[in-house]
């Protein structure tokens, strides 16, 4: 799936849309997009992760810590944190996966 079919996507879902652009051993990339308004709930990254605004912005949050971040910004994820992700406007991001 390309980046144009994840936004095509997002006309009609109800949440984030995601989906893998790019993997090899050991490591992932997926493309995600959000509607404005959107939430990616709480979860847990299993593996080292970096989220990377493409497009619009989103709001990075873990328990003590919320950082919003805008076009081209980046985040490092910490491996089995809780964190959640919220879009304020319609956004595209990267999320790169392991080592």
């Amino acid at each position: 799936m390309t980046i144009k079919e994840v936004k095509e996507k997002l006309k009609t879902s109800k949440g984030p849309v995601a989906q893998s652009i790019h993997q090899g051993s050991g490591f992932k990339v997926l493309i995600m997009g959000f509607s404005k308004g959107m939430v990616l709930k709480e979860h847990k990254a299993r593996i080292k992760s970096k989220l990377t605004v493409l497009e619009g912005s989103v709001v990075y949050k873990e328990a003590n810590r919320t950082i919003e971040l805008d076009q081209y910004d980046e985040v490092d994820i910490p491996v089995e944190v809780m964190h959640s992700v919220e879009a304020p406007v319609d956004s595209l991001c990267m999320l790169t996966q392991g080592e």
